[in-house]
């Protein structure tokens, strides 16, 4: 006679877990909750912070690539929510330090250089790029996480934003080198000639 499966037999291998996705992975699940909790409130953060590098960059090129990230940004903000939803809990924010560091480096750049300057537009590149880094780590994490937890939709969500935020650190790239950096150069010559 075959023995019957047992109610907590079920529990233990969801249908929607990944093959070699163990049990007692309480530990783990909450170092995932946790870590979507923070960069759901840097995300939050961000979308407040970004209008203010807008507002300060000089160039149009500049502007616009931010205003792009500013709108990007709310989008990942819904797609975080859409994940908590499917872990079954509520959208909830936990302060990240980490991100909160990066704006307020991010205003010292603006608050320390010059007003209309290339300068003060490659400072925020480079603020902006290091808030690019920080994602790019975190979602990348998430995304193996979420593997390993058997989360696969959450995981293809947060696939999605992992690679728009490459692609928005790609592009702060190209704009720095294609113009920003050399006329920021060109500012400092000009500058110690007068």
């Amino acid at each position: 006679m075959a023995k019957a499966k047992s109610n907590t037999d079920k529990k233990a291998t969801p249908s929607k877990r990944n093959p070699g996705a163990g049990e007692g992975n309480s530990q783990l699940e909450k170092l995932f909750t946790d870590s979507l909790k923070d960069i759901y409130w840097a995300e939050k953060a961000l979308t407040r912070s970004l209008p203010k590098m807008q507002e300060a960059a000089t160039t149009n090129e500049l502007k616009n690539a931010i205003e792009e990230h500013i709108a990007q940004t709310e989008e990942q903000v819904i797609r975080l929510e859409q994940v908590f939803e499917l872990l079954g809990q509520k959208a909830q924010a936990k302060k990240c330090d980490a991100m909160e560091g990066l704006i307020s480096e991010g205003e010292s750049v603006i608050e320390d250089t010059e007003e209309g300057s290339r300068t003060r537009d490659a400072g925020i590149i480079m603020a902006a790029q290091k808030v690019e880094h920080y994602e790019i780590a975190t979602y990348g994490s998430l995304v193996q996480l979420a593997l390993t937890l058997g989360e696969n939709e959450a995981a293809e969500i947060l696939g999605q934003t992992l690679e728009e935020e490459k692609q928005t650190d790609k592009a702060l790239t190209e704009i720095a080198e294609n113009d920003i950096n050399w006329a920021a150069e060109q500012e400092e010559e000009t500058a110690r000639k007068n």
